[in-house]
């Protein structure tokens, strides 16, 4: 991914890159099996109830980490009084956000209407108990870039959550199936953190250089905060105006399409981060090692998403049952947002090894403040209407998220344009060619599946190879 010159940067990199992608696959077709099985195990409205609950605890949660763990990855150097201190506040925030969970918990219940969520909200606690007091031991990981580590740790937690949950909604189908999952996942991995690292905790003592590592968590929090209208404002009104059934069916198509790019592009967070931290003072290889991993992930996720916009009516009654295909057109929709997001997503990672979290906060306003019009004007058509609406937005804020990251920093939008235009191009191309191409396809669902995705992958790398930026994509690949 990097030049040769670079020596043990390329190869940290890159066997970072190969044991985060390698784990991110694993999990992602964990997803995709969660998805479908427990789709099939569970009712719209049992994940309705725990779609309503995860805004309140992404709120209150958003107060946990505080951005320590960025902090202690980017900082050039860093101490043991100065992660002690991070330490014991990620473990006192941990500690209030539990209590504020159980304290809200019945306000929730009275602003949906629906009784049931008020335990399932105060029951979260326990997950958050248990993910404060890894936090730094797993930003340690990351700073040292023990991928493998974190990857094995990543596998293991989301294989106990699946089979968890799988087990618990066999024997007593339920929403409190998912809420054990996530308990169990987070103890297996709070676990496995603390064998892995070998940093210990020690009293409360000589903070160091830690209130200003504070100061810098507080722009990641500042943007976190903001972020989360962004990312939850859906929920909460469909929820309140909808109801559970609307909520779930668009809770499935989300989780079926937008957060396993996420979960692409985040993890990847975790290589990059201190990657690019460590180039910051040379703009030239900054800029090389972003552009070349920004292209790779295009590559990979845009044709893939393009295919499941085309045959979503296809796809989502295949995949999760019949009862579900209320769900297709939701997801077809949000798809558009799904070609944009593998581009943007990413941006955090510039703002983060940049150490330019006040702006990230500023980004994240402006976030929210998108999210607010859209989806007031789109909860009036339902579902569907805060799926277009969402989509809509993700193209209009594109532009003005690169001018704004170009603006300082070794990236500028020409640069991102010259990288990304001829993988968004084909990916537009590809989704009408399906739309042609549909009668034609196999009568069964499952061939006609794959046969779409090989040519919206074949189609995307040959338009691709026609520009110098695709070319070299195309080499890098070949290479890896």
């Amino acid at each position: 991914m990097f030049d040769p010159a670079e020596g043990p940067m390329k190869a940290s990199v890159g066997r970072g890159i190969i044991a985060t992608g390698g784990a991110q696959a694993f999990k992602l077709a964990l997803q995709v099996v969660s998805v479908i099985v427990l789709s099939r195990l569970l009712t719209p409205d049992d994940f309705g109830l725990v779609a309503m609950a995860g805004p309140v605890l992404a709120f209150i949660a958003l107060f946990q980490n505080l951005g320590l763990t960025q902090a202690t990855v980017q900082r050039p150097r860093i101490g043991h009084s100065e992660v002690n201190f991070l330490f014991w506040i990620n473990v006192s925030a941990s500690v209030v956000v539990a209590a504020a969970l159980v304290a809200v918990a019945p306000l929730a219940a009275n602003f949906y209407g629906e009784p049931r969520v008020g335990p399932l909200i105060a029951a979260m606690a326990l997950p958050v108990l248990l993910t404060g007091s890894g936090a730094q031991h797993s930003a340690l990981l990351n700073r040292r870039m023990e991928f493998g580590r974190l990857a094995r740790i990543d596998i293991a937690a989301g294989v106990t959550s699946l089979v968890t949950a799988i087990v618990w909604a066999s024997v007593a189908p339920s929403y409190w199936a998912l809420w054990g999952a996530s308990v169990a996942g987070a103890l297996v991995g709070i676990v496995m953190v603390w064998i892995s690292s070998p940093w210990r905790p020690s009293w409360p003592g000589h903070i160091g250089d830690g209130w200003s590592m504070v100061g810098f968590g507080a722009g990641l929090t500042g943007f976190n905060f903001a972020n989360f209208f962004g990312r939850n404002l859906d929920n909460i009104l469909i929820g309140k105006f909808w109801g559970g059934f609307q909520l779930g069916l668009y809770e499935r198509a989300y989780k079926l399409l937008l957060f396993p790019l996420t979960q692409i592009t985040n993890p990847l967070s975790r290589v990059m981060v201190p990657a690019l931290s460590r180039l910051a003072a040379e703009p030239d290889r900054y800029r090389r090692a972003y552009l070349r991993v920004i292209r790779l992930v295009l590559l990979a996720t845009l044709p893939g998403v393009a295919m499941s916009i085309a045959m979503a009516d296809i796809l989502i009654p295949f995949l999760l049952g019949d009862q579900w295909a209320e769900s297709a057109k939701i997801f077809a929709v949000l798809g558009f947002a799904g070609l944009m997001g593998p581009l943007n997503n990413p941006a955090g990672w510039l703002f983060v090894s940049q150490g330019r979290s006040r702006d990230f906060f500023y980004w994240g306003l402006a976030t929210a403040g998108f999210a607010v019009v859209a989806f007031s004007i789109g909860i009036m058509w339902g579902a569907v209407g805060i799926a277009f609406s969402l989509s809509i937005s993700e193209y209009i804020k594109t532009p003005i998220l690169w001018l704004y990251v170009g603006r300082r920093g070794p990236l500028g939008i020409a640069d991102i344009i010259g990288a990304a235009w001829p993988f968004l191009l084909g990916a537009h191309l590809v989704v009408p060619a399906l739309w042609v191409l549909t009668p034609y396809l196999p009568q069964a669902p499952l061939p006609a599946v794959v046969l779409s995705l090989l040519f919206a992958y074949a189609a995307v790398a040959f338009l691709a190879s026609f520009s110098a930026s695709g070319r070299e994509t195309l080499r890098e690949l070949v290479k890896l």
